[in-house]
């Protein structure tokens, strides 16, 4: 069939049928009409050039439009792309085996699914199911999706408003080290009575029922916050004295994100239930949750049910599989690490320029740069990242800036894990710029 010459609507139009047909699901769209991708790049429908600070949704570790993604998707898709929810086929099972052997015991059994909010909804199931119990603890500035189980736990935003959520669910404190609640001596964050405090509120408010706790190794909502060495080893034993189970959420940091396969792995604990998504799809829909044969084992007796429309599909199982080919073939997680340094220090040095920048922070190539009106107060203005985000993609850099109460505009930069250097210098280059351009109107 001939491919259709009519033309395309104009601007105009396009913008009238999006007013007029979609449903705003997050705040106001980005004026530009996105064309195409490839590699670190978006380019608009008008002809501008736009590099891509955030990988998508921060999800497209290996970039836009990546060949060899390319090849499994077409390849796949005319083969095999979807089944009955009880049928399986050889890149589930090949993807669930691999997935095993990128992580440390016990770990071992997958459950492949599409989103990050369906992999903690199916975790946190999974772990009520187990204990027999139902309440959830989880960071006050979390994020882990928008379904029922997993909006409960999310306390960044999107709570009020929609009525009771699902009952049992506790936030405890960040470990925020650049704001710190509890301070020790010299003012550094007291992570430890912070910690302790925090669990002496769960015990009081708990009714003797606490299932899990779900937290991300580093809040990325939350304005890429990484609670200090040693919390998650404490935290984990809170979980071990109450018969909690031990919830991971690496939608973004794992796979290679942070300089290692899983960032998990700096504190020396294994998770319980790990879940995955972002990342192990490199953009397209793709979710895991990982867990121990003992608990799989306890949930299958139980009954565990999360039987879904796209539950192990082979199209994106197979995707998943060149993800891995890729980040093993090309070693990205050396190249994060490496990367990272490099970006930490055109961070530092745009830093050492505006007295706007508070803080800088993260790790690998997930990293946080947090405005600030006055270093010493730490003042926050929203207007400042505004202002800071409008000129960024006005000189063809997409940034995203997460506004909290309580805290400055924090820019959440997540470039593909193949970046290069000079893409990487290119976006430093125009945040400086977009800085200094911002700073003369304060």
């Amino acid at each position: 069939m001939a491919a259709s010459t009519t033309a395309p609507p104009s601007t105009e139009t396009f913008w009238a049928d999006a007013e007029r047909h979609l449903v705003r699901y997050g705040g106001e769209f980005t004026r530009e009409i996105i064309d195409r991708a490839a590699g670190s790049f978006l380019f608009t429908a008008d002809g501008r050039k736009i590099l891509d600070f955030t990988s998508g949704q921060m999800s497209a570790i290996l970039g836009h439009s990546h060949p060899e993604i390319v090849a499994t998707v077409q390849r796949q898709v005319a083969t095999l792309d979807h089944l009955y929810s009880g049928m399986l086929s050889r890149p589930v099972v090949d993807l669930a085996r691999r997935l095993a052997d990128t992580l440390p015991a016990p770990l071992e059994k997958a459950l492949l699914l599409t989103t990050g909010a369906e992999s903690n909804e199916a975790a946190i199931r999974m772990a009520k199911l187990v204990t027999g119990r139902h309440e959830i603890v989880s960071f006050a500035r979390s994020w882990h999706g928008m379904t029922q189980a997993a909006a409960s736990a999310t306390y960044s935003a999107g709570r009020k408003g929609y009525g009771p959520g699902a009952p049992g669910n506790f936030a405890i404190p960040v470990p925020n080290v650049y704001r710190p609640d509890f301070t020790a001596a010299d003012g550094s964050l007291d992570w430890r009575r912070q910690l302790d405090f925090a669990f002496d509120l769960i015990d009081a408010q708990s009714t003797g029922s606490l299932a899990a706790c779900l937290v991300e190794p580093i809040l990325s909502s939350g304005g890429i916050i990484e609670p200090p060495a040693g919390y998650f080893a404490a935290l984990q034993d809170k979980c071990r004295e109450r018969g909690m189970l031990l919830i991971l959420d690496e939608a973004q940091t794992g796979l290679c994100r942070t300089g290692a396969w899983y960032a998990f792995e700096r504190d020396g604990v294994v998770p319980d239930i790990l879940t995955l998504s972002k990342t192990l799809g490199a953009g397209l829909p793709l979710a895991a949750v990982v867990t121990s044969a003992e608990i799989e084992q306890e949930a299958y007796e139980r009954g565990f049910l999360f039987f879904t429309t796209h539950v192990a599909d082979p199209l994106v199982a197979a995707v998943g599989n060149t993800v891995l080919d890729v980040l093993t073939g090309d070693k990205l997680d050396e190249r994060a690490r490496s990367l990272g340094v490099f970006l930490r220090q055109g961070l530092a040095d745009i830093a050492g320029r505006h007295e706007v920048v508070g803080d800088i922070r993260g790790r690998g190539l997930l990293a946080g740069l947090e405005l600030v009106v006055d270093r010493e107060t730490k003042q926050n203005s929203d207007e400042l990242g505004a202002r800071v985000t409008r000129r960024c993609l006005q000189l063809g850099l997409h940034m995203n800036i997460v506004q909290l109460p309580g805290m400055g505009g924090v820019f959440r930069i997540a470039p593909p894990l193949t970046a290069t250097e000079d893409e990487l210098s290119l976006g430093l280059t125009i945040l400086d710029e977009a800085i200094g351009e911002a700073c003369t109107v304060l």
